[in-house]
């Protein structure tokens, strides 16, 4: 099982980054909070999940902490949930609200992410009801992700509008919903890129596919 890679970041794409380890090109996929703070020509740590499939080549997953690791394994035990569908989770909701949402039967923070309905929602409740605990809150590190700063540049807005058109919405779509975002909450000026775009993504909500 491959559980980490360190290495250079060769190329950073929509819904994957090509990470050279030991001077092979590995391919990971990762939520698009994750991609945001990779650059092609640093060098990067990703914790690994490697996903086998029967007909199909093998995907590797990769992901900034731990307990992003241990959501997107725990879905992935649950019938009808694939690891594109686990890592839409994570795209929408961090690690503590999935936590919350479990604990307190929250079906609504579920059906919120796209290509989950009412009936997966309830699945995951009940599956995973007792098995992921509420940790208390790690205080934020200043290196967490990029502050949008400036009334959030035209690079941030880019890299959101990017990564929505890969989860499915039009470029119009993603352009009309950043810029309202953007608006309405004017504290994400201080925020994180990964932040902006995972509160866009709740505004948006609903399958898109």
């Amino acid at each position: 099982m491959i559980s980490s890679i360190r290495g250079e970041v060769l190329q950073v794409g929509l819904d994957h980054a090509v990470v050279e380890v030991s001077g092979f090109g590995l391919e990971v996929s990762a939520t698009p909070q994750t991609l945001t703070e990779l650059r092609a020509g640093s060098e990067t740590r990703l914790l690994t999940s490697f996903v086998p499939r029967q007909d199909d080549a093998p995907l590797l997953f990769g992901f900034a902490e731990a307990g992003e690791r241990e959501i997107f394994t725990s879905l992935l035990s649950i019938s009808g949930v694939g690891p594109r569908l686990a890592l839409a989770v994570l795209s929408v909701h961090t690690p503590a609200e999935v936590r919350t949402a479990i604990a307190e039967s929250d079906t609504a923070a579920f059906t919120r992410v796209p290509g989950i309905g009412k009936k997966t929602a309830q699945r995951i409740l009940l599956e995973l009801a007792g098995k992921l605990v509420i940790e208390q809150p790690a205080e934020e590190s200043s290196a967490a992700g990029e502050s949008v700063g400036d009334s959030a540049g035209e690079q941030v807005r880019e890299q959101v509008r990017e990564a929505l058109t890969s989860l499915g919405w039009t470029e119009k779509d993603a352009r009309t919903a950043v810029e309202k975002e953007l608006q309405a909450r004017p504290e994400l000026a201080e925020a994180a890129v990964s932040e902006v775009l995972r509160q866009t993504l709740r505004s948006l909500g609903g399958p898109t596919r």
